[in-house]
């Protein structure tokens, strides 16, 4: 844009009457000379006086002063550290008393307008400034809790000697009114002592109390009318004498037979192991290779409760038996059509845990009605009972031929009590755990066992003797409630509450093996039975979802999950001479077979 003067000289006379008309004729964006010299000849006059006040020259009698405004605040430069303006923030120690705008100006640069005062706060740490004080734990402890029960608490910032006074913090009013108790103090202060009852004269046995009166504001305990306490008396007799019938009387025992002929043409029995299904009763020094089971091929379903446990008859594995919350026992056909062959019923309570002996001819039952029972497999007869009064939790024939007649039982009462099934009575108790027993594994060539209990630990004993000769609790162990010995007897798979499964040495010292810790399952609060594949190449076990789960045993890397059960599947069983059948049971009632 181009400026041209005028032809009056006003552009000589001042600089500053000069300004207006140019600054008015920059504002108009015209080019031409005659447009310029009229607009700004009517523009000004257009314009209002006070707009324009500050561009005229100011009057030789008039005079104003302007207050200089620096809107930068100060800041802490070197000159002015130097000199003590500002204080240097690396300064430890400080001679003289500085202001507090001095103290808390900021370090470099204007202060930030957008900070909040607990922004801008000093802070030592990410939650605001703390100081150190000497205070002991219980009177830390004491005030935190007082302020958070009471609301109020002594002022931390005073001094000790002066805080007992009445310096409080938060609810200041409560604190008087409450005379600054604290939760650690009771309502009586020591110096009001509560008074008791007159005691009488001490020359008067009868009337006489002496210290054991009562205190005046001490209230009768209520006691019953004569109604309710006749109520009361019925209702404990009535306790007393079911307590005693359910001791004394037991279940009574009977068997029912589901197939149509007990023998065959030649006069076996069903407990003969089948010739034409080619079971391989090989030794277990040889197995086949193993393969992991992936349909289910066979339902057993007759009982109307959670199964609890389930066996495989001894050696050949021909039969299963099955024990449940209904409380009976059944014993079903692993080959062929695969029937229930018998139920045994004879508990008045839920059947817990069961054992076969080693020729598989008799077994044993444990349940919560307080007894163990000893039934025949052939004819279903029960052989004989044994009771201590106490829950048996598991139940072991010892496995050795010359004591088939010995078992031993975890109680619920902390001890494994072992019996003669000859006589019917006790000849051992072990008697060393802390809580109740919850299994029992024979190991070392059936010289010694292993019994883990709710008290988190497990103990080794030898046979016969009744103290322990190997204890393992760790703080970081849970409970155990169930544990398998391996195949080749090296390995002891144990169930552990934090939901792994744990390997101890079984041989000689018992170690747990820290490499090899299966997990990816969820079995907290249940006794998920734990198996091994006969050639050690896989471990299986069930968990809280019904789940069947399959790890490889030498990288413990969970190989395969199968939905076995709408419930708990509380025990997985692999075939002994099977290469991929796995037998599972659950809380829904079922007994499953997989392949």
């Amino acid at each position: 844009m181009k400026y041209r003067p005028s032809a009056s000289g006003e552009f000589t006379t001042s600089k500053m009457s000069a300004a207006v008309p140019f600054l008015v004729s920059y504002g108009s964006g015209s080019d031409s000379d005659s447009e310029n010299e009229t607009e700004s000849n009517t523009s000004v006059e257009k314009v209002d006086s006070d707009a324009m006040a500050h561009l005229k020259p100011l009057q030789s009698g008039q005079t104003m002063s302007l207050a200089v405004l620096n809107s930068a605040p100060e800041v802490a430069v070197k000159e002015a550290v130097e000199s003590g303006t500002h204080l240097d923030p690396s300064l430890k120690e400080v001679a003289y008393n500085p202001t507090y705008e001095t103290m808390f100006a900021p370090e470099f640069g204007p202060m930030n307008p957008f900070k909040t005062q607990q922004m801008a706060a000093p802070r030592n740490m990410l939650s605001g400034y703390v100081e150190p004080a000497h205070v002991n734990d219980f009177m830390f402890e004491q005030q935190r809790r007082t302020f958070s029960t009471y609301g109020y608490a002594l002022d931390p910032s005073v001094d000790t000697h002066q805080a007992f006074s009445n310096s409080y913090i938060g609810a200041v009013d409560e604190a008087e009114k409450n005379k600054g108790l604290t939760v650690f103090e009771s309502g009586h202060k020591k110096s009001e002592k509560r008074k008791k009852v007159k005691g009488g004269d001490a020359g008067e046995i009868d009337t006489f109390l002496g210290p054991w009166a009562k205190y005046v504001d001490e209230k009768d305990v209520a006691k019953p009318s004569e109604e309710e306490q006749k109520e009361l008396d019925e209702i404990t007799a009535k306790r007393q004498k079911k307590g005693r019938n359910e001791d004394e009387a037991p279940a009574e025992e009977k068997t029912i037979l589901h197939v149509k002929d007990m023998y065959d043409y030649q006069g076996r029995s069903y407990l003969h192991v089948p010739q034409d299904v080619g079971i391989n009763l090989r030794s277990a020094d040889s197995p086949d290779k193993c393969y992991l089971p992936k349909k289910q091929i066979h339902i057993w379903s007759g009982h109307t409760k959670g199964v609890s446990a389930i066996r495989l008859f001894p050696c050949s594995g021909h039969l299963l038996l099955s024990s449940s919350m209904d409380c009976k026992i059944k014993l079903w056909e692993v080959y062929g059509e695969r029937r229930c062959i018998r139920t045994f019923i004879g508990h008045s309570k839920a059947v817990r845990d069961i054992c076969f002996n080693n020729s598989g001819t008799q077994f044993l039952s444990a349940a919560y009605d307080r007894y163990l029972k000893l039934w025949d497999s052939e004819t279903g007869q029960c052989i004989s009972r044994f009771t201590n009064r106490k829950v048996p939790y598991c139940v072991k024939f010892n496995p050795d031929e010359d004591k088939q007649s010995l078992f031993v039982a975890g109680m619920s009462d902390k001890k494994i009590v072992q019996w003669d099934i000859r006589t019917g009575e006790v000849v051992q108790e072990y008697d060393r755990h802390l809580g109740a027993v919850n299994t029992i594994t024979f190991v070392d060539e059936n010289r010694r066992f292993v019994s883990t209990s709710d008290d988190k630990s497990l103990r080794v004993w030898e046979w016969d003797i009744p103290v322990d000769f190997k204890y393992i609790a760790e703080p970081s162990m849970h409970s155990m409630p169930a544990v398998t010995l391996s195949p080749n007897g090296k390995w002891l798979a144990c169930q552990s509450m934090d939901n792994q499964i744990l390997i101890f040495g079984a041989q000689n010292r018992f170690r747990l093996n820290k490499k090899k810790v299966f997990k990816g399952h969820m079995v907290a609060g249940y006794a998920c039975q734990v198996d091994f594949s006969p050639d050690m190449s896989y471990v299986v076990s069930g968990d809280a979802d019904g789940k069947l789960n399959i790890w490889d045993w030498k990288t413990t890397k969970l190989y395969h999950r199968i939905k076995a059960h709408d419930k708990v599947c509380i025990s997985a069983l692999w075939h002994p001479h099977e290469t991929s059948k796995v037998i599972t049971c659950g809380w829904d009632g079922q007994i499953k077979l997989w392949d």
